[in-house]
């Protein structure tokens, strides 16, 4: 059993792990950085596959906080090993604890002087902070409050650094407009998902745990590699040659009936007429979209050349630029491929190469071919019947990008598939809605929903996870009568 002396070393070596964080993160934070959104990057970089899977899948939306916080018990449960050694250990230890951290910030992406001094000065904290321990419980609530004070000045300061990036933002302007909202019929059926789907209400999803912050004035697209003409675009260049459609965007690990999903009018320039431009040479097989940080997702070249991939440079979405979190300036989205496999946000640079390239998400384990979204159905609404008493109205939306949505169909009990209405389409690569009412007996009932495209395709119904070749099955929901 554990002694108080010993819970008592345990509580002030955590309380000096924050203490020692707080100094870090707010010297990083004077730059614009974190130290602990890089930690959280490498983990997410490093991690075994089944890890960063299972993560994803519990924490949903959250994941960027609950690696955030994964971080910050980490470096406090070392901080508690680092206390548990002699004297003698503990200082090679803990040189090795901050060249390990300061390495960090000289490892791309997230390269950045701040994050490696405060790295260093962390670590030299901690290092005194173990060899003088706080006395007693005061001590340990003085170094945890100081550190919770630092860390929340070092927040302090990022969000300024994020408002400022906010008010540039604001200066660039419309992007495309919705000056004529989109209408299907289905206008007047409660608790079923817009038909456009709000910028604040898109989903996210990305490696970095927070963006990169772009001066836009500065800011320009270099195409480069195996072409003629190589290009440097502003982004008043690429919005003179915008184009406004609408398409769904669905996450890889978009399982049945989970919300990472949305509907946008997106603004951007046809890559086929960026390729024209620029004049790919022989060679040119594959398009590298980069970003600012370096991560990268490549394209084959030649359907996007010709247009059989209809792709696009996007830099606005529903009348407004690009969000930080969404890849302002510029990301590429070519409908129908899962988000993972459509093109970088933030993107800094098109380079035409030859087939030699490897991908970020290949070395991670998925496949290297383009995935493709499959049809799937959502079911947003089972509620009681507003047409007649004892009925039940279900309603939802389903995508089959991009070759569009030709039906859905609802399964009660594991019967026979039967077809519901659909809204009017506004595009085949966008989503579509639907809706049924049905007389259902007394009791609980299971409800599944399937779509089929207008390619002739059949959603899958076996259940499989994203992992490494993206999600299939049934959106299956239980309602009581």
């Amino acid at each position: 059993m554990r002694s108080n002396a010993d819970r008592g070393r345990g509580l002030g070596a955590a309380a000096i792990g924050v203490g020692a964080m707080g100094v870090g993160e707010l010297i990083a934070a004077t730059r614009g950085d974190s130290l602990i959104d890089a930690i959280g990057r490498v983990l997410t970089d490093t991690a075994p596959v089944p890890v960063v899977e299972t993560t994803v899948a519990l924490s949903g939306k959250h994941d960027k906080i609950v690696t955030r916080l994964g971080v910050g018990a980490g470096a406090v449960a070392a901080t508690v090993g680092l206390g548990t050694l002699s004297d003698r250990a503990r200082t090679p230890a803990v040189a090795a604890f901050g060249a390990a951290a300061a390495g960090l910030g000289l490892r791309r992406p997230t390269r950045s002087p701040a994050t490696v001094a405060g790295a260093t000065v962390a670590a030299g904290v901690l290092g005194i902070g173990l060899r003088r321990r706080p006395r007693g419980l005061f001590g340990a609530l003085v170094w945890a409050g100081v550190g919770a004070g630092l860390l929340a000045a070092a927040r302090a300061l990022n969000r300024d650094y994020d408002r400022r990036q906010d008010e540039a933002i604001h200066r660039v302007g419309p992007m495309g407009g919705i000056s004529m909202v989109p209408q299907d019929g289905l206008e007047d059926e409660p608790g079923l998902s817009s038909l456009i789907t709000g910028n604040r209400s898109f989903y996210v999803a990305d490696v970095n745990l927070s963006p990169p912050r772009i001066d836009p004035t500065r800011w320009r697209l270099s195409v480069t590699g195996k072409v003629a003409h190589p290009l440097r675009l502003s982004l008043a260049e690429l919005a003179a040659d915008a184009v406004e459609f609408d398409a769904v965007m669905v996450c890889v690990h978009n399982r049945p009936g989970e919300r990472r999903a949305g509907n946008g009018r997106w603004y951007g320039v046809p890559l086929a007429k960026v390729l024209a431009h620029a004049i790919p040479e022989t060679g040119a097989t594959r398009l590298v979209t980069r970003a600012v940080d370096g991560y990268t997702i490549s394209l084959p070249v030649e359907p996007l050349r010709s247009g059989a991939w209809p792709g696009y440079v996007v830099i606005g979405v529903n009348g407004e630029p690009l969000s930080p979190e969404h890849g302002f300036p510029a990301r590429v989205f070519v409908p129908g491929l899962y988000g993972q496999y459509t093109g970088a946000k933030w993107l800094a640079e098109l380079e035409l190469t030859d087939d030699s390239h490897v991908d970020y998400w290949w070395k991670r384990g998925w496949t290297p071919e383009p995935m493709w979204v499959t049809p799937q159905a959502r079911i947003d609404v089972t509620a009681p019947g507003r047409a007649a008493a004892g009925t039940t109205s279900i309603a939802g939306v389903a995508w089959a990008p991009p070759h569009g949505v030709d039906a859905v169909e609802l399964r009660i009990d594991e019967g026979d598939w039967r077809p519901v209405d659909l809204g009017t389409e506004i595009a085949p690569a966008a989503w579509r809605r639907w809706r049924t009412t049905i007389e259902l007996p007394s009791g609980e009932h299971t409800v599944q929903a399937r779509a089929i495209s207008r390619s002739g395709e059949i959603q899958d119904g076996t259940p499989r996870a994203p992992f490494p070749s993206g999600p299939t099955g049934f959106h299956t929901v239980t309602i009581e009568v």
